[in-house]
């Protein structure tokens, strides 16, 4: 009845009454889908700047995680790429460092580093050198009471140095298969000189290089007894005998030589076990 009322009331308008409501009619539909569009598109956008926000985010994110991943692996950017000490605070058989690069064969060498401890009885060992068939290609040590021994092929020469009174101490030890000739320095002075340590026999390359332990097997078998404890930085190495001039200005900080076999750098230096990497300027 409502129906056919209004239907029978709609027709009874007048014509202009009727097309004025039809426009009316008209422009409220055309609104309502202009809004419509206008609610699509906002969800679009909306749902594009929320896509591009989560990806901005994890971009972010990966990047902190490989910052995490670098600083985790020791690869952390100091100052300078040498101005770093090596830390070795126990006495263990599992905290060291270990040199990436390798040696070539060589006829001679210079081996120099700073280094700290008060370690008793003996420092340990700063370093050691071990080639398949031989684990004491070069070895340098203070083990118990005995004094500081370089160990070339398994032969050993006692050195004059004495460095166990926690203070900073540079070391240089030089060698040539020349008739076994060796040099001992310590804070640029030389100490000791001696021959016949290993003659005529060339160190052997591709071994491993590892601060802190002395090797028994290539890379391990590490015994704690004879583990380095304290701090040492600078390690580095070079294929000939250098200078005694040379040798002073490195250590009084007059001249910056790295070694061009091994040289001391962040990326060249990885640490195991709890052995840690800080950042430190040695000739202050």
């Amino acid at each position: 009845k409502h129906q056919l009322r209004a239907n029978v009331s709609y027709s009874a308008l007048p014509n202009d009454l009727r097309e004025m409501l039809q426009r009316r009619l008209g422009d409220l539909e055309r609104q309502l889908l202009s809004k419509v569009a206008e609610l699509e598109d906002e969800k679009s956008l909306l749902h594009n700047e929320t896509s591009a926000h989560r990806q901005k985010t994890e971009t972010a994110l990966n990047a902190l995680l490989e910052r995490g991943s670098e600083l985790e692996k020791g690869n952390s950017a100091f100052k300078s790429p040498d101005e770093f000490k090596v830390s070795l605070p126990l006495r263990t058989n599992y905290l060291y460092g270990k040199i990436k690069k390798t040696l070539p064969e060589l006829y001679a060498f210079t081996v120099c580093l700073w280094l700290r401890s008060s370690a008793s009885p003996g420092i340990g060992t700063p370093f050691s050198y071990a080639v398949p068939g031989q684990a004491n290609e070069i070895v340098l040590i203070e083990w118990g009471n005995n004094p500081i021994e370089l160990l070339i092929n398994d032969k050993v020469a006692q050195l004059p140095l004495f460095i166990s009174d926690g203070k900073w101490h540079h070391i240089c030890i030089t060698w040539t298969t020349r008739d076994g000739m060796w040099e001992a320095f310590q804070d640029g002075e030389k100490l000791g000189t001696g021959e016949n340590l290993a003659p005529w026999h060339p160190i052997k390359p591709g071994g491993v290089l590892i601060l802190g332990q002395e090797q028994d097997t290539v890379g391990g078998r590490f015994d704690a007894t004879q583990a380095f404890v304290g701090e040492m930085s600078q390690f580095n190495i070079w294929d000939r005998v250098l200078k005694a001039e040379d040798i002073m200005n490195i250590a009084n900080c007059s001249t910056n030589m790295p070694g061009n076999i091994i040289p001391w750098v962040d990326n060249n230096v990885d640490v195991f076990g709890g052995a840690t990497k800080w950042p430190v300027e040695t000739c202050e």
